[in-house]
């Protein structure tokens, strides 16, 4: 007992804190990712409104139909970085504050799995909210 108080105080004295902060968007991405999972375990049409209803506004218009499949993406929250330069097309970097992260990507049908892939994921802190560009799962946009 007396060595963890040393600790504790020692702790103290050089400014550690218990928990590690992480980088300033964390919980927002977390809060995300964790949104999109749970539509896709409501089927594709939950999931297809929340891409709808978080795609970057400056991208609305490029969305893609599900086709009956769900994407759970699960985040690697230590590699979330800023990525300033990112441009998903040539009309330059959306507006907002662009982070990047990887994620394990996997699709299904029905409840089965279809696909499995490692990747990245670009996501926009824009007027206080986490935007994303919805996936292409079946590899054309509409």
């Amino acid at each position: 007992m007396r060595t963890a108080l040393l600790c504790l105080a020692a702790c103290a004295l050089a400014g550690c804190s218990g928990t590690p902060d992480g980088p300033p968007r964390e919980q927002q991405v977390r809060e995300y990712f964790a949104a999109n999972n749970a539509t896709a375990r409501h089927g594709p049409q939950a999931q297809q409104d929340f891409f709808g209803r978080t795609q970057h506004p400056d991208y609305a218009d490029r969305t893609c139909e599900l086709d009956g499949l769900t994407v759970e993406l699960d985040p690697a929250l230590s590699t979330l970085r800023p990525d300033p330069a990112y441009a998903p097309d040539e009309t330059g970097p959306p507006r907002g504050e662009v982070w990047v992260i990887g994620v394990e990507v996997t699709v299904r049908q029905e409840g089965t799995i279809t696909g499995r892939q490692i990747g990245s994921q670009h996501l926009v802190l824009l007027d206080g909210r986490v935007h994303g560009f919805a996936p292409c799962p079946n590899g054309s946009g509409s």
